[in-house]
């Protein structure tokens, strides 16, 4: 054989080209793991303080999606290609996207390793890794999915399965479950339960058909001023509520869910439906749940006034993988970011923090296909509103902000670092009255 310079120079430089994730830059002052709501609009805010090429974002997936729009796809409003962007298109100028899975952290060592063995090294580190959904929890999921009359809004892959169910609704059982653990959107299960019932009188098929809400939890709603409200409308439109009741199995070929009351465990009931809208029980992320970064239930560990780690003083958290005592939602990350994006740069400037994340969330509860009821609250459970009106009435004006609005806000406002704070609604408002 005969020694080509040439060739010995083709051939390095197609390693190279198949390789160029593991030679690229591999420490960086920033690094962000996820790239959903949290981990985008932090890479945005930390663009603008380290600089675009000190900042790493780790994220697998090339699509991203905009999830509380999913509640409104499964009932047909709107469809589910409108909810999804390309990862690209929403990540940060500049900043390092890393297409890998996060594999393992290690903030002894200040390290990270994704699942293609890469070792990335950081300064500080905000970690958006979002919660873990298992379908898998429940017996004859998710292979169930592959039958008819069976969906679930929480994912881009069974969402529609939810509105053809809906469609294909004759007679019979229309039921809409809540699982036993934490869940992101907690009032998404029986959103749909109101489409769904608003869908079914709109056909006229209402008459024929039993709306059945089960959910595990205690009381309909954590809030009491808006559970009120609930009541109100569950026993107005005569929707069965049926409380601590857990999905525990799917027989999805006979068209069956089985239930278990959880006030006297063993104790299961069979329930046959014509339509069934499953909330999968949901968890901590693996990876931080394996690391020293958990607190003893899997979670992110987080000083929930600051969103600093409780151990580690340059690691940081935000959205649904944290143990921050308020319900898991997208207006919740709004009101995070700012927080957290000021606690970061006192702590560059090696000053105390001074601002204080007081637990606000929000969730708008649609009620049919044009009110809403927009339920705001803190820590305490205690309203936190930001009209001058009660929100715990089902309004027209909410939906239009749900539905339209708060996309448009998202996808050009919030994923660009450019809203957000405590109370995210409130500065809405005040940039309508200027």
């Amino acid at each position: 054989l005969v020694f080509s310079p040439f060739l010995f120079f083709y051939y390095i430089l197609n390693r190279f080209n198949q390789n160029n994730h593991v030679c690229a830059k591999q420490h960086y002052k920033m690094l962000v793991l996820g790239g959903g709501s949290g981990g985008i609009t932090m890479s945005a805010r930390m663009k603008r303080i380290f600089g675009a090429e000190n900042v790493a974002v780790v994220e697998p997936s090339e699509m991203h999606y905009y999830q509380p729009i999913w509640t409104l796809v499964g009932a047909g409003a709107k469809t589910a290609a409108s909810s999804g962007r390309p990862t690209a298109s929403v990540m940060p100028s500049g900043v390092q996207w890393v297409k890998s899975k996060v594999q393992e952290i290690n903030p002894d060592t200040n390290t990270v390793r994704t699942d293609d063995g890469t070792e990335i090294s950081y300064e500080y580190l905000i970690v958006a890794l979002g919660i873990q959904l298992h379908y898998e929890k429940i017996k004859g999921l998710p292979e169930g999915f592959g039958h008819p009359k069976i969906g679930s809004n929480y994912s881009i892959q069974t969402v529609e399965k939810t509105w053809k169910a809906l469609q294909d609704f004759k007679e019979g059982n229309a039921i809409f479950t809540f699982p036993n653990t934490p869940v992101k959107c907690a009032g998404a299960p029986q959103k749909i339960m109101y489409l769904s019932d608003a869908f079914l009188r709109k056909t006229g098929k209402r008459a024929k058909a039993n709306v059945i809400y089960n959910t595990s939890l205690p009381v309909l709603f954590g809030i009491k001023k808006y559970a009120d409200s609930l009541w109100e409308i569950v026993k107005h439109r005569d929707l069965q509520v049926n409380l601590r009741q857990n999905l525990i199995e799917v027989r999805a070929d006979k068209q069956e869910a089985v239930f278990e009351n959880l006030d006297n465990p063993g104790e299961t009931k069979v329930f046959e439906y014509e339509m069934l809208h499953v909330t999968p029980p949901m968890g901590p992320n693996l990876v931080i749940k394996a690391s020293p970064l958990a607190d003893e239930a899997g979670w992110l560990d987080l000083k929930k006034e600051t969103l600093q780690h409780t151990k580690y003083p340059n690691v940081f958290g935000i959205g649904d993988c944290t143990n921050l005592p308020t319900a898991r939602t997208a207006a919740a990350v709004a009101a995070q970011s700012a927080v957290l994006n000021r606690t970061i740069s006192k702590i560059l400037k090696k000053e105390k923090p001074d601002k204080t994340y007081d637990g606000y969330t929000s969730c708008p509860l649609v009620t049919s296909y044009n009110t809403v009821i927009l339920a705001e609250f803190d820590y305490n459970g205690q309203p936190l509103e930001t009209f001058p009106i009660n929100q715990a009435k089902e309004r027209r004006l909410m939906y239009h902000l749900k539905a339209d609005v708060m996309p448009h806000l998202y996808w050009h406002g919030l994923l660009r670092g450019l809203w957000g704070g405590p109370g995210p609604y409130r500065k809405l408002l005040h940039l309508g009255m200027k």
